[in-house]
């Protein structure tokens, strides 16, 4: 062979293996570009956090970390205050008439059979891991009954999700079992080894160091804190030690128009309760401690892989909480204020920092919000909340409007619209029997506290319609008992509910909120975004009162339209 023939099988196999060289690189920059279009997504769930009394105070690394970073969102709100009820509509978005998770049981729907073949293929998670190619990851509580035997044991894991290390049934922080992946994998009392807050963040942390780096992750941590038995970390134990829960208007104070629920506290409340629930005020913030050493961990973590500017963190509750309001001792469950109200902090690509935004979302917002980052078609599912995204990616502000609807002021000085309200719903938990240490109170009382002050009975069942636009901050709510009790707050003029002013509102008000909580109770994706009472798009039709829920309007009208 001469020269020049060698020297052309040179150029032609350098040729093959250069165009070989480009093609991987070429297939690695696509990989890259897709990447850099498609953000990580972290959700931080934490349990019973409240935002009206306190709850985010210990929380110094969060607050710092994700809302001075982000946005903070100041009407955030849940559609049940109850565990069970508001995780199924965070991962369903839909709200509790909708998803048919009413209570914390497995006869309530709670990881039931029912559940896992009607809603769990359909959760959010589903379509991000099927449909968006996400890397999905799940650790911490799911839900109540997650891991009865009765519903499959920890043998069963949801669809949706490559990395599962879920906790069995409720919130615990020591001796408890997880299900790795459908795995039993059994916990002690050692703080090093077992501290569930803990074991958490480790967990998460071993899953971004394995997780494929050409693929976006979604990653849900489901804290136990501050749920109780508030078992705090060791080093946490002495903190807050003379903290107590904040003595404002509503504490340890008697109420005489609200429902009998809350007629029956006693107040003044005993010594013991009050010591009671002071006690379980500063656990909770102790426990909360390690939460915020949780999401430290992970944002510098994320921070040294390069991922942090490339990944939204969502930070937020499942429900509310209340430690001696309206003397109360300490439970969720209510419609007010304290209970349904959460926090949400979010920050993530596009969020420009110190934000607040006052905007009303909920807990059924989460699904299609993250979704929608991911970049799916949000109108092609079944869910009943909105996308909150063009809410964080815009400088917004509410600015009045002559008819009344909410609209967005954007740096482009374009408007769009938002919602002016949501529904919130809550079915009462107990049994038609009396507790035998409290016969006096009659049957069908739960949560009872020694002092026979109970938190919840069967008939503590309502739906409320809270609105929050340019000329109203309202709330609306109706109990589905004998009495069709009804409670309405100004909470322009009455922020702390003190005064229900069901019987004094404007007449016409109080017909046009009753049927726009029946269009609410029976609503269905899209339709339950429709326009609200203070919005020009209202449409207020006496006649569709009777044909919506049958007779629970008529005994209303009969009631009110005398």
């Amino acid at each position: 062979m001469d020269l020049f023939a060698c020297l052309r099988n040179f150029v032609s196999h350098y040729a093959v293996l250069l165009a070989i060289a480009l093609c991987l690189v070429r297939s690695d920059m696509i990989v890259d570009a897709k990447s850099a279009r498609r953000p990580n997504i972290v959700l931080i769930l934490t349990d019973d956090l409240d935002a009206v009394i306190g709850g985010l105070t210990p929380l110094n690394k969060t607050r710092r970390l994700i809302g001075e970073a982000g946005i903070t969102f100041t009407n955030a709100y849940v559609s049940s205050p109850l565990c069970c009820p508001s995780r199924a509509s965070i991962l369903t978005g839909k709200y509790l008439h909708n998803h048919r998770v009413v209570n914390n049981t497995l006869e309530g729907n709670c990881s039931s059979q029912a559940w896992q073949k009607t809603q769990e293929p359909f959760t959010f998670p589903v379509i991000l891991n099927q449909f968006c190619e996400y890397q999905t990851f799940f650790a911490g509580k799911y839900l109540n009954e997650y891991g009865s035997s009765e519903a499959g044991g920890v043998e069963h894991v949801p669809p949706g999700w490559n990395g599962w290390y879920a906790l069995e049934k409720n919130s615990k922080y020591y001796n408890y079992t997880l299900s790795v992946n459908g795995r039993k994998q059994k916990h002690g009392n050692d703080y090093n080894e077992d501290y569930l807050t803990d074991v958490l963040a480790n967990v998460s942390m071993d899953f971004l160091e394995k997780k494929l780096n050409y693929q976006p992750f979604f990653m849900m941590i489901s804290t136990p804190a501050p749920h109780s038995p508030w078992t705090a970390a060791p080093q946490y134990e002495k903190n807050f030690a003379d903290v107590k829960a904040p003595r404002d208007i509503t504490f340890n104070k008697h109420v005489k128009d609200k429902h009998w629920l809350i007629r029956q506290a006693k107040s003044p409340m005993s010594n013991t309760s009050v010591q009671f629930l002071d006690d379980a005020f500063r656990k909770r913030w102790q426990t909360l401690l390690s939460v915020d050493d949780l999401v430290e961990k992970l944002i510098t973590k994320l921070s040294i892989r390069g991922e942090l500017q490339n990944t939204y963190i969502f930070f937020t509750s499942d429900n509310g909480y209340h430690a001696g309001q309206f003397s109360l001792p300490i439970d969720k469950r209510q419609l007010y204020e304290f209970d349904i109200r959460v926090p949400l902090l979010v920050r993530g690509p596009g969020i420009k920092s110190n934000q607040t935004n006052k905007m009303l979302v909920a807990n059924i917002d989460l699904g299609p919000t993250i979704l929608d980052i991911a970049g799916y078609n949000v109108s092609k599912t079944k869910m009943d909340g909105m996308s909150f995204l063009p809410l964080m990616a815009i400088q917004t502000s509410l600015v009045p409007h002559r008819n009344n609807v909410a609209h967005l002021k954007t740096g482009k000085q374009e408007n769009m619209t938002w919602r002016t309200d949501i529904l919130v719903e809550y079915e009462g938990e107990g049994h038609n029997v009396s507790d035998p240490d409290c016969p006096g109170l009659g049957p069908g009382v739960a949560e009872c506290f020694p002092d026979c002050v109970c938190e919840d009975a069967y008939n503590n069942t309502y739906a409320c319609v809270r609105t929050i636009a340019t000329s109203a901050d309202l709330q609306y709510c109706e109990f589905d008992d004998a009495e069709l009790f009804v409670e309405v707050y100004n909470l322009t003029a009455d922020p702390f509910q003190l005064i229900n002013i069901a019987k004094t509102i404007d007449q016409e008000v109080l017909e046009k909120m009753n049927h726009r909580l029946m269009m609410l109770q029976s609503c269905s994706g899209p339709k339950c975004q429709s326009p609200g009472v203070y919005d020009s798009g209202f449409k207020f039709d006496l006649r569709l009162m009777f044909n919506t829920h049958g007779h629970k309007g008529k005994r209303f009208l009969r009631q009110f339209l005398k």
